[in-house]
Parts: structure tokens; C-alpha cells; sequence
């Protein structure tokens, strides 16, 4: 006998939706029955995402873009209700690497490009999603922390210092929306197989220290469908009384 607590879920944004978790992610949540907006820079593989779930038998659309850019953000926010006809759920997912750069080696091209993927356009994207749910009484919002938002010892100072940023904007949204129906919850996916890239400088301080935490104490690599079987049940009514959480999806690194 199936149980439900809620109206199932019938509009999902994923961005950085053309490969890895989030491309994951669109698929597992069509699969579910939801229309998903595949939100990405990368034309090619957003389209064959956009297709494969058409294919399925889905329903799904793509809006190409910088989404640190207001416009963009707007567009795809704009987009997902009008074409679906309201916005149940956000994945904010999309994400860059720093180059595990220590402080001092950091500099503010790097600083400021990780800030503004990781953690600017998140907050917009969760702020031009927020009036729509609002207004529906109900809504999630999922983002992709990291490890490196646990702890010191798994990226460099930009990555860490934009994903710990994350975690403080799940925190912020679940207390102060969750008497309004939103509710928003992270995971932390430990080392996963995508194509999220580190471009280390030669000789650099930052990688050779974390080479040594890092490789002792990750378990297994992880795949991108396990990390969006984490995102969907976090966004699903089986998680109704979750908000403000951080999951590791890990093999165990965070206990470590």
C-alpha cells in the first residue's frame, strides 16, 4: 500500500543538469514523473539530456546559460513555471573546482569565479525560486555541498570557503522558511565519478598537502546516479520532516 503525505512532485530545475550528478539528478526525477528544466552552459549535453528524457516518455526543457548572471537565472525560473505551470523543486547543483590552491596561492580570478558558481548564483537562483513557492505553501530546495563544506582537508581555500558557504545558506533557509512549506537540505557527495576538473599548478603547496589527507581516508568512488538517489529522496515526501540537513553521500569519509 502506498502512502503519500503530499501532491507528488511536478516541476524540478536542475542545473548543471548536462553531465554528472545533475544530469543524474534530471533523469531520476523524470523517471519519477516530473517535469525538468535542464539548466547548463554546455548547449550539446543539455539537448541530449532534454532528448533522452523525451525519449522516456518525459517531459523536459533546457535554458542555456551563465547562472550567475540575473537574466539567465530569471530566464530559467520564468521558463520552469510558465511551461510547467509552478516549481516544486530546485537542484542547485552546478559547480566548479578551485585548483585545491592553499590561501596564499590563490588568486582573485580563481577566488572570485568559485565564489560567484559555487555560491552567488545558488543564492540567486534559491531568491528567484522562493516567491513561487511561497505562494504554492510548499516547495524544495537541494543544493550540492561537498565535503570541502565539513571540513578543511578536501579542496582549496575557494572551493572550501564557498561550499561552508553553502552549508550556512541550507541552514538559513530551513529556519527561516520552513513554517511557509520550504524546506532545503545539501548533500555532501564524497569523491564521485564526474567531469569536474582541478587544474593544480606545478609544485603548488595546496594539492601536495591535501594529496596526503585526502588519499588515506576516502572510501570508494562514488557514482553520479547514487548521489541523485540522495537529491531525490531528499526532495520527495518521504523526507518531509528533513530540513536544514547535510547528508553525506560518501562510503563513510565523514566519519573518517
Amino acid at each position: 500500500m502506498t502512502h503519500h503525505t503530499g501532491p507528488a512532485i511536478r516541476s524540478v530545475v536542475v542545473t548543471g543538469a548536462a553531465s554528472g550528478i545533475g544530469r543524474a539528478a534530471a533523469l531520476r526525477f523524470a523517471e519519477e514523473g516530473a517535469k525538468v528544466l535542464v539548466a547548463d552552459l554546455n548547449r550539446t549535453g543539455a539537448d541530449e539530456v532534454v532528448r533522452e528524457i523525451e525519449e522516456a516518455g518525459g517531459t523536459a526543457l533546457a535554458v542555456i546559460g551563465d547562472l550567475s548572471d540575473q537574466h539567465v537565472v530569471d530566464a530559467v525560473v520564468d521558463q520552469a513555471v510558465t511551461a510547467f505551470g509552478g516549481l516544486d523543486v530546485l537542484v542547485n547543483n552546478a559547480g566548479i573546482m578551485d585548483h585545491m590552491s592553499a590561501l596564499d596561492e590563490t588568486g582573485d580570478d580563481e577566488w572570485e569565479r568559485v565564489i560567484r558558481i559555487n555560491l552567488t548564483a545558488p543564492f540567486l537562483l534559491t531568491r528567484a525560486a522562493l516567491p513561487h513557492m511561497l505562494a504554492a505553501g510548499r516547495g524544495s530546495v537541494l543544493f550540492t555541498a561537498s565535503e570541502a563544506g565539513l571540513r578543511g582537508g578536501a579542496a582549496g581555500a575557494a572551493y572550501t570557503a564557498a561550499k561552508h558557504g553553502v552549508v550556512g545558506l541550507v541552514k538559513s533557509l530551513a529556519v527561516m522558511y520552513r513554517k511557509r512549506g520550504i524546506r532545503a537540505n545539501a548533500i555532501a557527495p564524497g569523491p564521485t565519478a564526474t567531469n569536474i576538473q582541478v587544474g593544480a599548478a606545478p609544485g603548488a603547496q595546496g594539492p601536495a598537502v591535501l594529496g596526503e589527507l585526502i588519499g588515506t581516508n576516502i572510501g570508494r568512488l562514488g557514482s553520479a546516479e547514487e548521489q541523485a538517489a540522495a537529491l531525490v529522496f531528499l526532495a520527495s515526501d518521504a523526507a518531509a520532516f528533513i530540513n536544514g540537513a547535510i547528508l553525506p553521500v560518501d562510503d563513510g569519509w565523514a566519519a573518517v
